[in-house]
């Protein structure tokens, strides 16, 4: 079973090619990180027009590498919700065009279940499972039972954590993307340094708008009395307040459903503290703590293509997965709500 997968959620034009669920004959991803850098973020229509630039050029590179043609390609697995919708619309056309010239069904796929789904192209997943998806616009506590059915368990009130790395790296001056300037910067401050108290909310839920707020009210104090101090020592506290409340409510999740797995999935599993807290954490309550390559993490379209075929390996007749011409993107969609 060959399928192309395509992913233009956000600000990354990908497009793989899987064979039989494991075999990843080629995954090109096109970053447009340097283009958003000096907004500070990613602009929506920027990213659309880029992606309209280079996916079919990308196409083109990932039918070469993989030395084959569309007509060996049986399934086309394309990411339709969520994600900022005009980038979504490139994909989801692009997608439809393909399938209405070379007559090869579309199978839509949740970008979130994308994200979990990485980590069964590199694991053998035990399931049950809990996911921790954390990235820059979703910060979520999923339930995946034997049946590969998804249940919502918490999530974020307000900040994604992703988003408020990089709120907190803007502040301090660090730029853009913060993750992964915040985190290198962990390892030389002094995580005691600030207290910031937890958010007091659900027992799966987040809220990282106050801990960003703390950050930003003290360096706005100490700019304005002139005072001095360590970035690397704010960077440090806000990281590990953050982890520390992304490990608890986590590992408690697990424990209250029974399971022994935990699978990392988004762009903050690329997080080293939270990779390393979580496994730590894990293996002293017997909890096997799972993550993605790097290169997986990030938004590629082999994840894309890898929930694709678990969803006609666990479907009772494939048609049920298929979605035709009427297809559209969907900027804003719960994981446990998918439409197909």
């Amino acid at each position: 079973m060959i399928i192309l997968g395509i992913e233009s959620s956000c600000d990354e034009t990908s497009i793989a090619i899987l064979r039989d669920g494991k075999d990843i004959l080629t995954n090109k991803i096109s970053s447009q990180i340097e283009i958003h850098k000096e907004y500070g973020g990613v602009v929506p229509e920027i990213a659309s027009r880029q992606h309209i630039k280079n996916i079919a050029a990308i196409l083109d590179e990932a039918l070469e590498e993989a030395k084959i043609t569309l007509d060996d390609v049986d399934y086309i697995a394309v990411t339709y919700a969520p994600g900022l919708i005009g980038a979504l619309l490139v994909g989801v056309s692009f997608a439809k065009g393909l399938s209405y010239a070379h007559n090869i069904p579309i199978i839509p796929v949740h970008h979130i279940k994308g994200h979990m789904y990485a980590n069964f192209l590199e694991h053998d997943i035990e399931l049950p499972c809990i996911a921790l998806v954390v990235s820059g616009g979703h910060t979520n506590i999923v339930y995946m039972d034997e049946n590969h059915k998804f249940i919502n368990m918490g999530g974020t009130l307000d900040d994604a954590v992703g988003e408020s790395c990089d709120k907190v790296a803007r502040v301090l001056g660090l730029g853009y993307p913060g993750g992964p300037i915040v985190d290198k910067m962990y390892y030389q401050g002094d995580r005691n340094f600030l207290h910031i108290t937890e958010p007091k909310v659900g027992e799966y839920d987040f809220s990282f708008s106050g801990i960003k707020t703390a950050v930003i009210n003290f360096v706005n104090k100490m700019n304005m009395k002139n005072e001095e101090f360590k970035k690397e020592d704010l960077a440090a506290s806000f990281l590990g307040k953050v982890v520390d409340i992304l490990c608890k409510k986590t590992l408690k999740s697990a424990k209250d459903k029974n399971v022994k797995t935990i699978i990392l999935a988004g762009g903050v599993a690329a997080n080293s503290l939270l990779r390393s807290q979580l496994t730590e954490q894990g293996a002293k309550l017997g909890i096997k703590v799972y993550y993605p390559s790097m290169k997986l993490c990030t938004d590629n379209a082999a994840m894309i293509a890898e929930a694709a075929y678990f969803k006609l390996k666990c479907a009772e007749k494939k048609e049920d997965c298929f979605a035709g011409l009427e297809l559209n993107g969907i900027a804003t969609l719960d994981v446990t709500k998918d439409l197909y």
